[in-house]
């Protein structure tokens, strides 16, 4: 198979936000890597499907590998997986720590460390992972320390891979988004949400997609945390 075409690797790739992203990036001449746990077999051959627990540290060096071998590169890794749990700071439960760390944090970790080590070689790639406004601005009516814990910990580290890559030529960068409308976010509750952002309503998917191929195109952008999120990063 020709290596001509970019590629691009996508967690949580099988709804909302990662399902979107899938079909921008086909729709705009990449080849896909798309991987969730319950990934369905694609039918388009530009589409390579890979089931995998993001959380698990084998499977981010998998998912590259096997990327590697259909397709022979990878240019873009977008690191959009990720839970999100709201609790008072002390209801917390040890199973909810592990599963935020396991997905948001080493889910992080393990695939972008194998897919930095892959573009290197190329001398070339970009990085773009999904975060969450909360960091930036905590809200009492959303109380939600892992998030912050663990997206703001990606945050720190796309700052920090941005400069220790800028020299050879591997950008990274996120998106920051306030609440957007996917399947995790059930109907009754769109009014309270939509009233948490300054500009009156929820986010789409095609917000994040959108901030997320601006970012692939813009070449002179890298340690950027792009807010996309109605305004709360601002204020209230």
């Amino acid at each position: 198979m020709s290596n001509a075409q970019k590629v691009a690797v996508i967690t949580g790739a099988s709804q909302g936000i990662g399902a979107a992203l899938v079909g921008a990036y086909l729709d705009r001449g990449y080849r896909v890597v798309a991987t969730s746990r319950s990934i369905k077999p694609p039918a388009n051959p530009d589409v390579l499907a890979i089931a995998g627990d993001i959380g698990d540290p084998a499977t981010g060096p998998r998912v590259i590998a096997e990327a590697l071998a259909r397709f022979g590169r990878l240019d873009t890794l977008v690191n959009n997986a990720g839970i999100f749990t709201a609790s008072p700071f002390t209801d917390f439960t040890a199973e909810q720590y592990d599963a935020n760390i396991s997905t948001n944090l080493a889910g992080f970790f393990h695939i972008t460390q194998a897919a930095v080590a892959a573009m290197e070689k190329q001398g070339r790639g970009h990085v773009v992972s999904i975060t969450t406004s909360l960091v930036d601005h905590a809200n009492s009516n959303v109380p939600s320390v892992l998030a912050s814990l663990t997206k703001g910990g990606i945050n720190a580290a796309t700052r920090s891979l941005a400069i220790e890559y800028a020299k050879r030529g591997i950008r990274v960068n996120a998106v920051s988004p306030g609440i957007i409308k996917t399947p995790m976010h059930s109907e009754e509750t769109h009014a309270f949400l939509s009233a948490l952002h300054p500009v009156g309503h929820m986010g789409e998917t095609s917000d994040i997609v959108d901030a997320v191929l601006y970012l692939e195109n813009a070449q002179f952008v890298t340690g950027e945390i792009l807010h996309v999120d109605g305004g709360q990063s601002a204020g209230h």
